[in-house]
């Protein structure tokens, strides 16, 4: 996965087209319909943790780290629909370890 900024979607569309192929190849090779593959590149939809484990398998890639890509997306678009700043993204780290710290 390459370490340029920009979101799960935006990464799996430039992965499909350094590798030159059509939306419908993957779609087909990873078992879901084109157009819904083309709403995950365009980040209209959301891929399922089953779909983000296929992409993975198919382009050869870390399923841990395309799954963490996948939920920066997520943290990102919901701080920017709260119009919340960057220190919640503190608190909620200092929250993880305090709930890591329960177990």
């Amino acid at each position: 996965m390459s370490k340029t900024i920009a979101t799960f979607g935006e990464q799996i569309r430039l992965l499909r087209e350094e590798e030159t192929l059509s939306l419908r190849e993957v779609a087909e090779q990873i078992g879901i319909d084109t157009s819904l593959l083309g709403k995950i590149e365009r980040n209209d939809r959301q891929a399922t943790k089953e779909q983000i484990k296929l992409i993975a398998k198919f382009f050869k890639l870390d399923e841990k780290e395309l799954l963490k890509e996948f939920i920066s997306d997520q943290i990102a678009y919901k701080i920017l629909k709260e119009e919340a700043d960057l220190d919640t993204l503190k608190v909620a780290e200092m929250k993880i370890e305090y709930l890591k710290s329960k177990k």
